[in-house]
């Protein structure tokens, strides 16, 4: 059978079994048109009619005589040359997609594509997370604050430290260095004693912090430090208390001696 685009007018011959009775849907091969081909009509066979009984030959007409002069059989007429074929427009083979396969259904089809599942991972989120964060560095600086503040800064921490404690101004601390003795005992020992005196010149009685004698030498450095207990811890008001406090094994290279409260 023979189709035509009803786009760009394109003829295509075709088999009637590729068209089927049904019809189905083609696409043209040169615009890429598609449409829904009509199957070919069926054509009813009609029963063949009885052959009419032919009539009787008739019989030969007699050969012309050749004693009649003038006559002749006459020449059959030539039958006219049959009309040129019509031309038509160029024929071209169709395309005709095949038939969509038919797929299995699968679990997959059922998943939906946006549940969680490999190799997709959960989004984080990160506002919980630097929540988290603050508030376990406030939770860790809070505990270091409390500990330095009951333990104090510990000796491996790479600061500075002061040498002394804050003094208070009710207690008076003298020491003068007329008092302070250095000599080297018999035995090559170096030995030192400190004197003085602890003053409460305040109205209400105080508690008497330990004291911290410091040696240094001649480039200011510490060489030495002793820590001495007072003789008594609360000082009433106007009263005074003496120290007495001897050291040995002090360095050589020691040059000056100081006195203060010893830090808390």
């Amino acid at each position: 059978m023979i189709i035509q685009c009803p786009a760009c007018a394109t003829r295509y011959v075709v088999p009637d079994t590729a068209i089927g009775v049904e019809g189905r849907t083609v696409r043209c091969a040169k615009c890429r048109h598609s449409w829904f081909q009509d199957g070919p009509e069926l054509e009813l066979t009609q029963p063949a009619e009885p052959e009419a009984h032919a009539p009787a030959a008739e019989p030969p007409a007699p050969a012309p005589r050749a004693d009649l002069v003038g006559t002749s059989s006459a020449p059959e007429p030539a039958s006219p040359p049959p009309p040129a074929a019509a031309r038509t427009a160029p024929i071209e083979r169709v395309e005709i997609p095949p038939p969509p396969v038919a797929r299995r259904r699968s679990d997959e089809d059922d998943a939906s594509h946006f549940d969680h599942g490999p190799p997709f991972r959960p989004r984080r989120n990160w506002l919980k997370i630097m929540t988290w964060a603050g508030a376990i560095f406030a939770a860790v600086a809070l505990g270091t604050i409390a500990v330095v503040s009951y333990y104090g800064v510990p000796d491996w921490v790479p600061v500075e430290r002061p040498t002394f404690g804050v003094a208070d101004p009710d207690l008076q601390l003298d020491f003068p260095p007329d008092l302070q003795e250095r000599r080297t005992l018999p035995n090559g020992t170096e030995y030192f004693g400190a004197s003085g005196t602890i003053t409460n010149i305040g109205t209400s009685t105080r508690d008497v912090p330990s004291i911290l004698i410091v040696l240094r030498d001649s480039r200011d450095r510490i060489v030495y430090s002793s820590e001495v207990a007072p003789p008594q811890r609360t000082l009433a008001p106007g009263e005074t208390v003496a120290v007495n406090e001897a050291v040995t094994d002090i360095p050589r290279s020691a040059r000056e001696v100081q006195f203060g409260w010893k830090p808390e």
